[in-house]
């Protein structure tokens, strides 16, 4: 937003979008391993209780012997796109500006494949810093359609998302969402819109509504993210990748009467051994 080419001072622009001139100048400095290690250990006990919130899982780090209180809990909650879901949505921030959209989900039984998509965010954490996942996923078959991985929180890897499984898979009925600032935007809405999608986000501080994803969620983090920690983004694309087709065309699932997603959504046989 700042110009320094402008004849306009920096202190003017400043003034003019509201401001503070030290900002301008202002670098934030990445966390040390010491605070990525308590952040892993902050999304770890989130994975598993997600409804704790900056005081309940201060006091668990203290039971287990980390010096820490909660106004530092509450910051790199907040760092990390989390907060429980009794008071509100975790990873995505709403925005007091972009219009919500109701839930269309409740009551519909979800029968077909492209019926309803879904998506969400997630915070990665990595051997050396941490990254953030959106995924576009089949309700129905509980199909990874589409992903991406960001350093920030903005719309632009969420919306790349969503244009790819559009792309490849045409378009689903209905799109839930949480009420996160990426997903009302309008460049996520516009997309939807463009193709005729009807729009579905869920109530304020009702994760379960979108259940699937956040269970997604946490079989990558225990069944890959925590035992392979990436290098850096480019490992971390590629190990996911690898994950996701593995978790599409081989994973079987109880919920899907031991199908993989893939065996569901396209409607193959399902190949069984003989006991």
């Amino acid at each position: 937003m700042i110009d320094r080419a402008s004849r306009l001072p920096v202190v003017r622009q400043c003034t003019l979008l509201g401001i503070c001139r030290s900002m301008v100048y202002y670098r934030p400095a990445a966390p040390d391993e010491q605070t990525l290690a308590l952040m892993g250990r902050i999304d770890a006990l989130y994975t598993d209780h997600p409804y704790m919130g900056s005081r309940q899982i201060a006091r668990q780090l203290r039971r287990q012997g980390e010096r820490v209180n909660r106004k530092r809990v509450q910051r790199l909650m907040r760092l990390m796109g989390l907060a429980a879901v009794a008071p509100g949505p975790h990873t995505s921030r709403p925005h007091p500006l972009h219009p919500k959209y109701p839930y269309l989900l409740r009551g519909l039984t979800i029968h077909r494949s492209n019926q309803v998509w879904a998506t969400d965010i997630t915070y990665v954490p990595m051997a050396k810093g941490f990254m953030y996942l959106a995924a576009i996923m089949d309700w129905h078959s509980r199909r990874v359609l589409a992903w991406r991985v960001s350093n920030t929180l903005d719309s632009d890897f969420c919306v790349a998302a969503l244009r790819e499984a559009l792309t490849r898979f045409g378009r689903p009925e209905i799109f839930n969402s949480d009420q996160g600032a990426q997903f009302t935007s309008e460049a996520f809405t516009g997309v939807l819109k463009e193709h005729g999608v009807a729009i579905s986000m869920d109530g304020k501080g009702r994760a379960l509504d979108n259940v699937f994803v956040e269970r997604l969620w946490r079989t990558v983090k225990y069944e890959h993210l925590y035992l392979n920690p990436a290098d850096d983004g480019t490992a971390l694309r590629q190990g996911l990748a690898r994950y996701f087709d593995w978790y599409n065309q081989q994973r079987p699932h109880s919920g899907l009467d031991g199908r993989t997603p893939d065996e569901v959504y396209f409607g193959l046989a399902v190949q069984r051994q003989a006991a």
